[in-house]
């Protein structure tokens, strides 16, 4: 049985690419910065269809969260 060639997967490369009108360094600061990527379930994703909604929805859990964990040192 002979293995699959990982020539057939990738794909072709140009012989040239011109990057003459590119930026050097044009995303590194905000690539220094980080960024924090989540995968959501698909039944998730569904009902948060952007970041938007995400963010959103997260901060006002946030604000539940600490209301609840003031409320519970308090007594």
């Amino acid at each position: 049985m002979k293995k699959a060639s990982t020539k057939a997967i990738a794909p072709a490369m140009r012989e040239n690419y011109n990057f003459s009108g590119g930026v050097r360094g044009k995303h590194s600061r905000r690539y220094a910065q980080g960024t924090n990527v989540v995968l959501l379930e698909p039944d998730v994703a569904k009902a948060f269809p952007s970041a938007a909604s995400v963010n959103e929805s997260l901060r006002a859990l946030d604000v539940i969260i600490r209301r609840r964990k003031q409320t519970q040192a308090v007594r």
